[in-house]
């Protein structure tokens, strides 16, 4: 690293948190698919911050939209109405067939809202007594950092030392719908799912699984809660994942690519009467449902589709995974994904994947390691062909390399 990354690197590491442990890389600037770091060397972004810049970086629609409404009104409060909120909520409602929209601001904000929307449907419309709620989480979850939700979490380094925790959870496998049979109870109000688990490493559930999640859902009466903060608006070739089982979700949670990486927008979307039970006072984001939000949020959407990023998402992440099942490595224990939501997980004894990615990085590529043995990767929706190809060819380079 030069001095001057050293000095930012450095200075990051002086005064703040260290809750972080980022690749060695000071970037800068960034488009489309492409970023720079501060010395002008390009990386292919191969991360995407988490499938929150989908759209691409800084896409030009979106930014456009952003000035303009930062040029005329940026926060009001939801104690006045704001013309861009309603339009807001008629266009997602159109795009993903739902009835009522609850904005936030953070993807975990989003996960809160559901979980206290649900137990209060749980008390005021199932009739579960005060107090008693169930929802039932998968093991290796990750819906977030917030103290309620790191409280059914799995991992050892979300939880230590950061309790006590809330109660009224179960854990269950992810993937195994007999284990969710088995766990409901009068007292369940909800079922909440990632339809991929991301942070986990991209890990797919069995085929028919969210099928026969849907009905058990459906015969116990109690609420489908999709986590699709990362799966959704188009990372898997589908607008939301659950449309690969066709299946229709009771609860859909969104966020990252809601806004293309330009603002904090996260929603609750509910086909039924859940968010109905929220009176005024009961919930609420100073935040949440800004107008500057609302504007980002629909050039986002309106590129999304507009643009095809969705077809080029099942398009580029099929070639992609093909590409990366071609590549002749003992390094690759499985190669996994859907759409542009893709995973290399290695063999223990190849060591860790951070080096892999660190190896990536002086070839032009940024990945992110993710529980030690994987690689994910996750590029823009605009990725083309060509793009593809030319990060095939280095990534076969990094999982070939002999670090011993």
């Amino acid at each position: 690293m030069s001095s001057s990354v050293i000095d930012f690197v450095a200075t990051e590491a002086r005064f703040g948190a260290h809750n972080y442990e980022p690749i060695g890389v000071v970037l800068s600037r960034g488009e489309g698919v492409w970023v720079w770091d501060t010395e002008g060397n390009r990386y292919l972004d191969c991360l995407s911050a988490y499938s929150a810049v989908s759209q691409g970086h800084c896409h030009p629609k979106i930014l456009a939209a952003m000035v303009e409404q930062a040029h005329r009104l940026t926060l009001t409060s939801r104690a006045f109405h704001n013309d861009q909120l309603a339009p807001f909520y008629e266009e997602i409602a159109a795009l993903t067939g739902s009835h009522k929209v609850l904005p936030m601001n953070s993807g975990a904000e989003a996960v809160e809202s559901a979980i206290k929307s649900v137990r209060k449907w749980g008390y005021e419309v199932k009739g579960v007594p005060d107090g008693q709620a169930e929802i039932i989480v998968c093991a290796n979850n990750f819906h977030g950092r917030t103290l309620g939700i790191v409280g059914f979490s799995t991992d050892p380094d979300t939880r230590t030392h950061f309790g006590p925790f809330a109660p009224g959870f179960k854990i269950i496998p992810f993937g195994d719908a007999a284990a969710l049979a088995e766990a409901i109870t009068p007292y369940t109000v909800a079922f909440l799912v990632e339809p991929i688990q991301g942070e986990a490493g991209v890990i797919l559930p069995p085929a028919g699984y969210f099928t026969e999640v849907r009905e058990l859902c459906t015969t116990n009466n109690l609420m489908l809660v999709l986590d699709e903060i990362q799966t959704g608006l188009g990372r898997t070739g589908k607008l939301l994942a659950e449309q690969h089982e066709g299946i229709e979700a009771d609860v859909t949670l969104l966020g990252k690519a809601l806004s293309g990486g330009f603002y904090p927008v996260s929603a609750v979307l509910s086909n039924n009467d859940v968010l109905g039970t929220l009176r005024p006072g009961q919930h609420g984001s100073t935040f949440g449902g800004n107008p500057l939000a609302c504007a980002v949020a629909r050039a986002a959407l309106r590129v999304l589709t507009e643009e095809g990023m969705i077809e080029n998402a099942a398009r580029q992440g099929a070639r992609f995974l093909e590409g990366l099942k071609d590549i002749r490595a003992n390094t690759i224990r499985e190669v996994r994904g859907r759409g542009l939501m893709l995973a290399v997980e290695l063999h223990p004894e190849a060591g860790r994947a951070r080096r892999y990615c660190e190896a990536l990085q002086g070839m032009g590529i940024l990945a992110k390691d993710t529980h030690e043995q994987t690689i994910r990767i996750a590029p823009p929706l605009v990725i083309t062909s060509d793009q593809v190809d030319w990060a095939l060819e280095r990534l076969a380079t990094a999982l070939t390399q002999d670090f011993s």
